[in-house]
C-alpha cells in the first residue's frame, strides 16, 4: 500500500512540477516577451514578434500547464503519458538542433539534459504505474 502512495505522490510531483516549469516562462511571455528571448540573446524586432511569443510561449504554455495540472488530480496515467510526450518532445527538438546547425551553448545544453531526466522519469513512473495496476487488476479477478 505504501508503494502505491509514494508513487501517487511522485507522479503529481512531477507532473505538478512540469505545470509549474513551464507556467513560470508563460507568465513571463504574458508580461514581457523580451524577457523570455533574452534567454537566449534574441531582440524582439516588433509588435507582431512580440505577439507571437506572447501566444505561443503564454497561451500555449498557459494551456499546458492548465492541462498538466488538470492530469495531476484527475489522471496520474495520462499526466505522465503527457509529460513524456511533452519533455521527450522538448528534447528531440533540442537534439534536430545539434544535428542541423551544430552544438547548443550552455543555456541549451543545460536544458537538454533537464528535459532529458523529465521525459526519462516520465517514462520510468509511467511503466511502474501500469505494471501496478496490471497486477492490481490481475489480483481483482482472481
Amino acid at each position: 500500500m505504501k508503494k502505491y502512495k509514494l508513487l501517487r505522490f511522485t507522479s503529481a510531483g512531477l507532473i505538478g512540477f512540469s505545470a509549474f516549469a513551464i507556467l513560470m516562462v508563460s507568465v513571463m511571455a504574458f508580461q514581457n516577451p523580451q524577457k523570455v528571448m533574452d534567454l537566449v540573446q534574441v531582440t524582439l524586432p516588433n509588435n507582431d514578434a512580440f505577439s507571437s511569443i506572447r501566444g505561443v510561449y503564454g497561451g500555449v504554455g498557459l494551456t499546458i500547464a492548465i492541462s498538466l495540472v488538470y492530469l495531476a488530480f484527475k489522471d496520474h496515467t495520462k499526466g505522465l503519458v503527457f509529460a513524456s510526450i511533452l519533455w521527450g518532445s522538448y528534447a528531440l527538438s533540442r537534439l534536430m538542433t545539434i544535428s542541423m546547425e551544430g552544438p547548443l551553448g550552455a543555456f541549451g545544453t543545460q536544458w537538454l539534459y533537464i528535459e532529458s531526466f523529465l521525459c526519462v522519469a516520465s517514462v520510468i513512473l509511467l511503466i511502474i504505474r501500469v505494471k501496478l495496476l496490471e497486477n492490481e487488476s490481475a489480483l481483482v479477478r482472481a
